[in-house]
């Protein structure tokens, strides 16, 4: 008799870390309920997550795995929307393609975050990092939640330069991304934050058609390739606007709140930083395998029996690649639930791994760095204004982030 599935409840928003340790030696690939509802196969160890994640078996066209349904006519058990429907019309992006599709998506944005451009964007990043800090300097002792003013504000602010949209409309961007990325939304909640993004995306992108030398930002030039190149159909050219705008702030969201927290929580580690800058690249990459911001990849299916780490799955089913499991495996990373700003982190899957390792990655990069040194010179006495255990954590299976970072400000003088 099969063993039934590992059921990952809401206490898995809370604390991921000692599920996937105790999975982990369950097993490569374990069966899982997720709180979501939908049963898949959670590969848990650092091999096997580097290897699934490389794995063209396994695709990330959801379509695909409807088309296995309807040609088996069993139906799809997992309950997705129809291919009309606002939430799949914003999947269309090349986080979900695989090749050839895939490549043709990347390479329309691959040019935006080259290592050259990303560090052209530092003089700004750090111009929009220090208005904030600004800010913040009239709260001297005082106690701010510094997820809202200073985490989030600053990569969503970049991202919307970057893309060519008012950085004011901040707070819609924030509560789309909130619907979208959680676990426990309702159905009507995520189609209506589907369907004002849609609504959204498409006025921006129209509007840079009427005028199409007006403005040489990411949002135009996608529209001029769509236009002149007829690459992107409107489905796509809206979906990869999504994902930029979500994937470009969700992750240096959740590592500056979370790595400030680990920080504040390891007093040793805080004053080596603050005494000297130039650990924090080694530092940002330790907080990045160490928080994992991203708790799991996107979605995969099989579309015939796969064999994974040596388990046999079956065609139709979704596979996990727990990315925050991977950070956390004893047999890559010595002591993995140490935070060490001395560790070496290279080759951590924070970012994914394969055809699919984040774009976005050099600029969560410097975004990171500029952040975290900003904070340390303006704020070098920081401390948590609560307990930790008063802290929660977004209920997202996908996202590892803080609803709130309380801290008290105590500024350099």
């Amino acid at each position: 008799m099969a063993k039934s599935p590992e059921k990952l409840g809401t206490s898995y928003f809370q604390n991921p870390h000692s599920l996937h340790a105790q999975l982990r030696e369950e097993g490569p690939v374990v069966r899982v309920e997720m709180p979501e509802g939908f049963t898949a196969w959670l590969v848990t160890r650092y091999a096997d997550v580097r290897a699934a994640l490389a794995d063209q078996r396994l695709c990330k066209d959801w379509r695909k795995l409807a088309a296995h349904y309807a040609a088996s006519a069993a139906g799809d058990p997992a309950g997705e929307p129809t291919e009309a429907s606002p939430e799949n019309m914003l999947s269309v992006h090349m986080l979900n393609m695989d090749p050839p599709d895939h490549e043709r998506l990347r390479r329309l944005v691959t040019k935006a975050f080259t290592a050259r451009r990303v560090e052209g964007l530092r003089p700004r990043v750090a111009e929009i990092a220090g208005s904030l800090l600004d800010d913040l300097a009239a709260h001297d002792r005082d106690t701010v939640d510094l997820l809202e003013s200073f985490a989030f504000p600053l990569p969503v602010t970049v991202i919307s330069e970057l893309l060519g949209v008012p950085a004011a409309d901040r707070d819609k961007f924030r509560a789309w991304s909130d619907a979208v990325v959680s676990s426990v939304a309702r159905p009507e909640q995520m189609r209506t934050a589907a369907t004002e993004m849609i609504a959204y995306f498409t006025a921006q992108a129209e509007a840079r058609r009427r005028s199409p030398g007006a403005s040489d930002d990411l949002l135009a030039a996608l529209a001029r390739a769509r236009d002149e190149e007829d690459r992107l159909s409107t489905g796509e050219l809206i979906s990869m606007v999504f994902l930029l705008l979500v994937a470009g702030h969700e992750t240096t969201v959740n590592l500056i709140a979370s790595g400030t927290l680990a920080l504040l929580l390891d007093p040793a580690a805080h004053a080596r930083l603050r005494a000297d800058r130039s650990l924090l690249p080694v530092a940002a990459e330790e907080m990045l395998r160490y928080t994992s911001p991203v708790n799991h990849a996107t979605l995969r299916f099989t579309t015939e029996p796969t064999t994974l780490a040596g388990m046999d799955i079956p065609a139709g089913q979704i596979v996990i690649a727990g990315l925050s499991s991977a950070n956390r495996d004893a047999t890559r990373f010595a002591e993995p639930d140490a935070f060490d700003v001395d560790r070496d982190s290279g080759g951590h899957v924070a970012f994914g791994h394969g055809i699919h390792y984040c774009l976005g990655a050099p600029l969560a990069r410097l975004e990171a760095e500029i952040a975290f040194g900003g904070l340390l010179d303006r704020f070098p006495d920081m401390t948590l204004a609560v307990p930790p255990a008063d802290l929660r954590w977004r209920p997202s299976t996908l996202i590892r982030g803080l609803e709130r970072l309380p801290v008290r400000l105590y500024g350099a003088g």
